[in-house]
């Protein structure tokens, strides 16, 4: 009977790498192809469905690694309110990336596709919005931050954003996603449920859909406007753009403090307070059991060296 009740940080390295390959050999020709269907692809054949078997071969249990545990409608709630706040500085963070990268290449970030319309928007919510929620959540904020948690619940907050940021393979994306893994992981921690993680990203990436689709059809009714008006230097307009993001991001971030400090916690934290003296020893014994081994890390070296080369290539070829 495995005495372990979730994965080492080896074990997980190893993990990223191979659906991080994937993702990067399989996963991204098919979104070439079709971006939907490839989409639904990465998610849940090279994302989801490795993860669950996994555990699963592996004799984790999934509610205790995955932390599938029950909120309530205040969590909903403050959830909801969070990713409002947190939107913003992740616009911010990944502007100020696209800012300095525009000082060094000319390449054009390519961003979240618009829906043309309603149908599509609706689509979009689905193969853009809850899928991910769902399978990424299950992989970075379930199996990753679940095992590097045992470096410390900080560490592992931290490395498992960060590794969010990196498997989007895209440097224009990268500031961004690692500041909401991190706030999701918080929600995680705070809640002890993935499920607060998950509504978080769905309501992201349906945020980020939705504004989309409708700042696309004020743009079409302004573009007309713009064109008879003075011609404004990109200078200026990259300074315009930066004082008033950086006011939204301000002004996000203190409220963002503010509620995450107020968040509804749960009433039990399994990951700070063992529920019983058997799960004491099976934490110490699992500490002893890190202590004695070495964490080999090129698992990671190997997905960074591939971020590297993918966007330089990008912005330089």
């Amino acid at each position: 009977m495995r005495t372990i009740s979730s994965p080492s940080v080896n074990e997980v390295n190893i993990l990223y790498l191979v659906l991080g390959l994937g993702l990067f050999f399989i996963g991204s020709i098919a979104q070439r192809i079709e971006l939907y269907s490839g989409l639904l692809i990465t998610e849940y054949l090279l994302i989801l469905i490795p993860n669950i078997l996994y555990l699963k071969l592996r004799g984790y249990s999934l509610k205790k690694v995955l932390k599938l545990n029950g909120i309530n409608a205040r969590q909903v709630l403050y959830t909801f309110i969070i990713i409002v706040f947190a939107y913003p500085i992740a616009v911010f963070l990944n502007y100020i990336v696209i800012a300095l990268i525009g000082t060094v290449s000319t390449t054009i970030p390519t961003g979240v596709p618009i829906p043309g319309s309603i149908n599509e928007l609706i689509i979009g919510y689905f193969i853009i919005a809850i899928t991910p929620g769902i399978c990424e959540e299950v992989m970075f904020r379930g199996t990753l931050q679940s095992a590097y948690s045992r470096l410390g619940v900080k560490r592992g907050l931290i490395i498992s954003s960060v590794l969010f940021g990196l498997f989007h393979f895209n440097i224009f994306n990268l500031a961004g996603p690692t500041f909401l893994g991190m706030i999701l992981g918080l929600l995680l921690i705070k809640s002890n449920s993935l499920y607060t993680s998950i509504l978080g990203h769905v309501f992201n990436n349906a945020i980020a859909l939705t504004l989309g689709y409708y700042l696309a059809r004020i743009t079409e009714n302004l573009e007309q406007i713009v064109d008879q008006g003075p011609i404004i230097p990109s200078g200026i307009q990259l300074i315009a753009t930066f004082i008033v993001l950086g006011g939204f991001a301000l002004f996000s971030g203190i409220i963002l403090y503010l509620l995450i400090k107020k968040f509804p916690t749960a009433e039990t934290v399994t990951d700070i307070e063992p529920e019983s003296m058997s799960e004491l020893y099976e934490m110490k014994e699992e500490h002893n059991y890190q202590s004695e081994i070495r964490i080999t890390w090129l698992p990671i070296y190997i997905i960074f060296a591939l971020f590297i080369y993918t966007n330089y290539r990008f912005l330089f070829y």
